[in-house]
């Protein structure tokens, strides 16, 4: 059984469609993502197959976010950039071991589950 408590949701979308594919996120809870370029390689006969031109550059999105955050933000991503839409995104989650870097502002707990003090709010 998979026990990890974070998820990347990363999302693959024609170049420019990156600031839709956060907004959509964001309103389902994501703090923030990661854009890299990329470039595609699809041959014609996958062009055919699903129907739709496929553009070569590409932005990829990765987002980190709380596994029970994942499901409402790829439905989400789904209507915001799908393969039906201008962005013809695509979008898969990978579950994430361990996870360092996040701010206690980022509200999430530590390993034993509670959440760590914010070391500015107990100054005085």
């Amino acid at each position: 059984m998979n026990n990890t408590k974070f998820e990347v949701i990363i999302c693959i979308v024609n170049t420019g469609f990156s600031e839709e594919v956060m907004n959509a996120a964001r309103k389902c809870g994501a703090r923030g993502g990661t854009v890299l370029r990329g470039r595609g390689t699809a041959n014609p006969e996958a062009e055919s197959l699903f129907g739709i031109a496929i553009q070569p550059e590409k932005e990829i999105v990765m987002i980190l976010v709380k596994k029970s955050l994942k499901n409402d933000i790829l439905h989400a991503l789904y209507k915001a950039v799908g393969l039906d839409t201008p962005g013809q995104g695509i979008a898969f989650t990978m579950p994430v071991e361990s996870v360092v870097g996040l701010t206690v502002t980022d509200g999430i707990p530590t390993e034993d589950g509670k959440p760590k003090e914010d070391a500015k709010s107990t100054k005085k």
